[in-house]
């Protein structure tokens, strides 16, 4: 598309509606074919001409993708239903059966609750897939879920497998199709001897003894689309499947974890799925068991586990209380060396942090950037901090004296030639400012490699 940049002239009144701003993103994305980029510079210069300045400014984010203005996918549904006059819940089902939100938004505001009735699953057409919420512990988790399952958490991508007779789709989490770039994957599934079904599994690549390859090496595989032949070659990959959908004929989401389970063990063998053990009470002998797999995991270089309530059913899209991902928490005091400029909601607000860690020479070494964790009263004191420490504004970014120190939580390390350590913290969070400590006081570059070795064996 185009990109929506600045120089064009605003309105001086507001005339422009919601109606034909719609017209407009859709008249967007039918275009196509020869002098596309020319006509969709028209269609663009168009819409901006007609807005404010302030419309201007949204609707550049709008076309980029990058709005933030705390309008999430659930927010958006509960105002759909709310206008369709149909319960928040059966549309939520639709969605997640349908796994489009704009397209089943468009079929219920036009047809009501009568065109939610005939959504289904259908094998061969994604579905969101059921995301785990966190508990701070495995003892937590068998507390709030027992008797459950607890299985492996693999660190790789989530995949969805559709077959239906020889006809095999392959999807990402976030329903991207991607059978042709996973041959591997596709011949394993038509290697089973169901005919049709959708089962729910992650892509990871494995190193001799077993243990599993960084994540971002199996991205790059996944995502490359140029040789897969080589790339087959170069890093195999192993699908291990946890769940199944759909089996033949009967939609499999609203049956308990242990029937799904009974019915995955009759159709994937052993190796093909992923470990588990069942936990029937939370007791002593069973908390003991739980430990013991979550040991073992962890040595196998796995990243943690999910803990499954065996009486919840599927639910498609969302992250509830039925599945708990357990994971071990790193924590590295870190000095803040820059920060950005919010939007939306935190406009006027220092917002995505630049962490480094201190270097041999004195210096720091960058490792990453995050705004997740900060509540509106950090995001305020942070601001006047980082003003105070100021160095250079270019209107974006606020460079700093880096004396800040900033508690984060991480979930592990991944390879990034961006970074001068060469590697990038995966998942950072803020947990607190640490005004108390001095920069001396922060961790070193090498203190968060050692870290990386240790959790890599």
């Amino acid at each position: 598309m185009a990109h929506p940049g600045p120089g064009h002239r605003p309105a001086a009144e507001p005339a422009l509606t919601v109606t034909a701003v719609d017209a407009a993103v859709a008249e967007l994305a039918a275009v196509a074919g020869p002098g596309a980029h020319a006509e969709r510079r028209r269609i663009v210069a168009a819409l901006l001409g007609a807005a404010t300045a302030d419309e201007q400014r949204f609707l550049r984010s709008l076309l980029s993708g990058e709005v933030r203005q705390g309008a999430l996918d659930a927010v958006a549904l509960e105002g759909v239903a709310k206008a369709a006059g149909v319960p928040a819940a059966e549309l939520r089902r639709a969605v997640m059966l349908d796994g489009s939100l704009p397209r089943t938004a468009a079929a219920v505001l036009a047809g009501g609750a009568e065109a939610l009735r005939g959504v289904t699953l259908r094998i061969g057409q994604p579905v969101q897939p059921m995301l785990a919420g966190t508990a701070r512990s495995l003892a937590d988790a068998l507390a709030a879920l027992a008797p459950c399952a607890v299985e492996e958490k693999l660190d790789g991508i989530r995949v969805q497998v559709h077959r239906d007779g020889d006809e095999v789709r392959i999807h990402t989490r976030s329903l991207d199709e991607i059978t042709g770039r996973l041959p591997e994957v596709a011949e394993l599934a038509r290697s089973l001897p169901g005919e049709r079904f959708v089962l729910d599994g992650e892509v990871i690549g494995q190193e001799a003894d077993g243990r599993p390859v960084p994540f971002q090496e199996i991205a790059g595989r996944v995502g490359s689309r140029l040789d897969v032949a080589a790339a087959r070659e170069a890093l195999p990959v192993t699908v291990y499947f946890f769940d199944v959908l759909a089996l033949g004929d009967e939609v499999l989401l609203d049956l308990p974890v242990r029937e799904r389970h009974a019915a995955l063990a009759a159709l994937v063998p052993e190796p093909a799925r992923v470990r588990r053990l069942v936990v029937e009470d939370a007791g002593a002998a069973g908390a003991a068991a739980a430990e013991e797999f979550w040991s073992q995991t962890l040595r196998r270089g796995h990243e943690g586990v999910v803990v499954k309530a065996l009486d919840s059913p599927y639910a498609a899209g969302r992250r509830g209380k039925q599945w708990l991902k357990v994971k071990p928490v790193h924590t590295l005091d870190l000095v803040v060396l820059a920060a950005e400029r919010g939007h939306g909601r935190r406009t006027g607000l220092l917002s995505n942090l630049h962490l480094g860690a201190r270097t041999d020479d004195g210096g720091y070494a960058m490792l990453g950037k995050t705004f997740k964790g900060l509540t509106d009263e950090m995001l305020r004191w942070q601001t006047a901090r980082l003003h105070e420490l100021a160095e250079e504004d270019d209107g974006f970014t606020v460079r700093v004296r880096p004396e800040l120190v900033v508690e984060i939580a991480y979930d592990g390390l991944q390879r990034s030639p961006r970074y001068p350590a060469g590697v990038a913290l995966r998942f950072a969070r803020v947990l607190r400012h640490r005004p108390d400590k001095a920069a001396e006081e922060a961790d070193t570059v090498e203190t968060v490699l050692e870290q990386g070795r240790r959790d890599h064996g």
